[in-house]
């Protein structure tokens, strides 16, 4: 059967992106962002997922005003870099994973989780960000292409209402299942993306708040329970307007079932005006399965 042996979280900062297609990821000020990642690019290196659940949010690039769903798989054979106003990102096209992706939406939705399936969709750095920082060269140059199938699932983090903590690790738990109840034999990776704190606009542009962002760290481990309840209102007042983006980390969390080990962790402030964060965890229960 299908396993989902390893979690990852990430920051998915567009400077990021912006700097591997520049060139200029050895910069001084760019160089402890990069070399904070290298760690878990030879450990993904080694592991070789088949498939990677890629959890993130889009940027008014695939959903606008128009349609804004709460929870997205994406079923496509492909999905190609989106224009966000200064031309798509010149990285190879994301190959999806439809059988396993339809599979995901079928035991989901008879799970009572209403998710929407796209068919077509441009993915935005919400995405080819967490690609790069996690599938690249020594030099940090995007690969000629990806070496991963990848199922997105899109969360709305950008209009209010989005949803609870607790709702994004029940959803966790629901593709867990889908994925133990899929017949192919695949080592699969779940990686929940975005924040840390930060606030893009207003007042209090450019909050950091390193102590709170530390805590949620460590109780990803420790006491991941009491992230379930993290209300809306806390994360916008402890990690800015941009912090809500850390449920979909949650969702990650949820899919892991019980016990993990990290394995790794990289925070590092500023990156852009952003508080970077990035975690690997390994699914003991996958582990046992296996065994």
């Amino acid at each position: 059967m299908a396993r989902i042996t390893h979690g990852l979280s990430t920051s998915h900062i567009p400077a990021i992106g912006a700097m591997v297609d520049q060139g200029r990821t050895d910069e001084p000020y760019w160089q402890p962002i990069f070399e904070g990642y290298q760690w878990t690019k030879d450990y993904v290196a080694q592991e070789k997922p088949d498939v990677v659940i890629l959890v993130y949010n889009d940027h008014a690039s695939a959903f606008d005003m128009k349609f804004i769903p709460t929870f997205a798989i994406g079923c496509s054979d492909e999905f190609r870099p989106a224009d966000e106003g200064w031309g798509p990102r010149p990285v190879p096209p994301v190959p999806g994973h439809p059988d396993l992706a339809w599979h995901i939406a079928q035991s989901c939705i008879l799970d009572e989780f209403d998710i929407t399936i796209i068919n077509e969709m441009e993915v935005d750095h919400g995405l080819t960000v967490p690609m790069d920082v996690f599938f690249d060269s020594k030099d940090n140059k995007t690969p000629a292409q990806w070496p991963v199938k990848v199922v997105p699932v899109a969360v709305n983090v950008v209009t209010y209402p989005p949803p609870s903590g607790n709702r994004c690790w029940m959803l966790g738990e629901a593709i867990a299942r889908a994925v133990e109840s899929y017949p192919e034999d695949l080592n699969v990776h779940i990686w929940g993306t975005g924040g840390m704190s930060h606030q893009l606009q207003g007042p209090r542009a450019g909050l950091i708040n390193k102590e709170w962002d530390q805590r949620f760290l460590d109780l990803m481990t420790s006491d991941p329970q009491k992230l379930r309840t993290i209300e809306h209102i806390e994360y916008l007042r402890e990690t800015g307007s941009e912090g809500i983006e850390m449920v979909m980390w949650l969702i990650m969390r949820g899919a892991l079932q019980g016990k993990v080990t990290e394995l790794h962790r990289h925070y590092h402030v500023p990156c852009s005006n952003t508080a970077l964060g990035h975690i690997v965890l390994k699914n003991e229960v996958a582990e046992t399965v296996v065994a």
